[in-house]
């Protein structure tokens, strides 16, 4: 579910990083890479995907949501990092190869 979405892949990449952080924090570390605001309801709709997902888990810490990455979620930025080095290593930039065009990275 979470390789539908580009911001499902790099939000579990920064809480790879970081560990834990409150939904507001996540939200303003995403809009800085991004560049760009990011709708309040869109965002915690991907939060809740995720964690509906099994691939982030929700606390409460005082009045705040704190989210971090389950094994699950976990896994996934693993496996996603390996096949795309592998992609960027081994590859070259080829127009026209479509071999590999539907295999799916999606278990």
């Amino acid at each position: 579910m979470w390789f539908q979405s580009g911001r499902r892949r790099d939000l579990c990449a920064i809480l790879y990083d970081a560990g834990e952080l409150r939904g507001q924090k996540l939200k303003t570390r995403l809009e800085r890479y991004y560049d760009l605001r990011i709708d309040p309801q869109a965002f915690y709709g991907t939060l809740d995907a995720l964690v509906e997902g099994d691939h982030l888990e929700r606390r409460t810490e005082g009045i705040y949501d704190v989210y971090g990455l389950t094994d699950a979620g976990a896994d996934r930025v693993e496996s996603y990092h390996a096949w795309l080095a592998e992609r960027v290593e081994n590859g070259e930039r080829r127009a026209g190869d479509t071999a590999d065009a539907n295999e799916s990275v999606v278990d």
